[in-house]
């Protein structure tokens, strides 16, 4: 909205007005200043409205249930006393997102609308999980088929946006190697389809899982998102782009405003969200940001980089799948328990040594991924 700003600047030169009043408003067509302004909007509007949606969540008795005694009795013992915690302060993380974004960001860019469609619509899903959750004072939710579909009908959009634009078409089928100097371009062709799916289940779902102790999904997904704040801004940027040798996707630098407005709302939700926690984001912002993410890296085609920059979360989340493999297959656990941040609780860490060290991880990760940037 404030984009349009800058067109008093053009306005007041086409008039033939020399001022300098009227030329400061150019400042507001640059994508770097609006991207530092979105993350600080975002992170103010989380920070200023943060007491006022916990005490919201606390009077319509929205506590977040955990999983009984008799399902995981030292997790219980661990955890027991943050029953009743206000959860689905995902509606709080999504808003400032949405929000910053909506002042900042150049409205006629469709990558705008169509990341913040997909925010909103796994945030849709991951609230119903959540109101089915504290309603039914349950850790169980919605069901993992419903999820799938849903999430499989947003793949479904993506695909046909990008295949049916004639400016994507082409980069749409292309999947892109990081650590290449020649980039290694494979065309996907219909398998476009299954790949946008994998990503974006995949990622809203890691995000999900980390999700588990005060903070440390939000931590991580403000290195991450600082990242891909770079990699949008450069894909936008023919010559940055080219130079870099990653590919340049019209429209993408917009998203970096996006991407610092999650980062912004990221590090205002920590103030309410680290341990001890008075807030969990829940699925509503779990899944939302998670969600983000993946299309974010679709829209750059850097989708293979964020299994390296978002590298806490793919662990986090094989450890899940190994874990139920291995007690399938062979009757056995390979940690204690899953996701692998409970492993380390069970282990002896405390909670707040787990969530730090994941995200010095999260930090390392996010540095090697711009590492590939130079060598490629």
């Amino acid at each position: 909205m404030l984009y349009y700003l800058s067109d008093l600047s053009a306005w007041a030169q086409a008039q033939g007005i020399d001022n300098d009043f009227f030329k400061a408003f150019n400042v507001f067509s640059y994508i770097t200043f609006r991207a530092i302004c979105a993350g600080i909007t975002a992170f103010l509007i989380s920070l200023i409205f943060g007491n006022w949606v916990i005490r919201k969540l606390i009077s319509l008795k929205l506590g977040q249930p955990i999983r009984s005694k008799e399902e995981v009795h030292k997790l219980f013992e661990l955890h027991g006393a943050k029953m009743g915690t206000p959860t689905m302060g995902g509606i709080l993380l999504v808003g400032s997102i949405v929000l910053s974004t909506l002042l900042w960001a150049k409205p006629e860019n469709p990558f705008v609308w169509l990341v913040l469609f997909s925010t909103l619509f796994l945030g849709a899903i991951g609230f119903y999980d959540d109101w089915l959750k504290v309603t039914k004072k349950s850790s169980k939710g919605i069901s993992s088929r419903l999820k799938f579909i849903l999430q499989c009908l947003l793949a479904a959009v993506f695909t046909i946006y990008f295949l049916s634009n004639p400016k994507l078409a082409g980069i749409a089928q292309q999947l892109n190697i990081p650590f290449s100097k020649e980039p290694l371009i494979f065309s996907l062709g219909w398998g476009t389809f299954i790949f946008y799916l994998l990503v974006i289940v995949g990622t809203s779902n890691a995000v999900n899982l980390t999700d588990g102790l005060d903070g440390l999904a939000t931590g991580c997904t403000a290195t991450v998102a600082a990242t891909y704040a770079v990699l949008v801004y450069l894909a936008g940027n023919i010559k940055a782009a080219t130079y870099l040798q990653v590919p340049f996707v019209v429209y993408s630098g917009e998203l970096t405003i996006l991407c610092t407005a999650l980062l912004g709302a990221c590090l205002g939700f920590l103030w309410w969200n680290a341990h001890p926690a008075r807030v969990f984001m829940g699925d509503t912002g779990s899944l939302a940001i998670g969600g983000m993410l993946g299309a974010v890296a679709i829209c750059c085609k850097q989708e293979l980089l964020l299994v390296i920059v978002g590298g806490v979360f793919v662990i986090e989340a094989m450890s899940v799948i190994l874990q139920v493999a291995s007690f399938k297959l062979t009757g056995k656990r390979i940690i204690k328990m899953s996701p692998l941040h409970h492993h380390f609780e069970l282990s002896g860490w405390k909670e707040n040594t787990v969530i730090v060290r994941f995200w010095i991880m999260s930090v390392l990760f996010a540095l090697l991924g711009l590492a590939t940037l130079k060598l490629r």
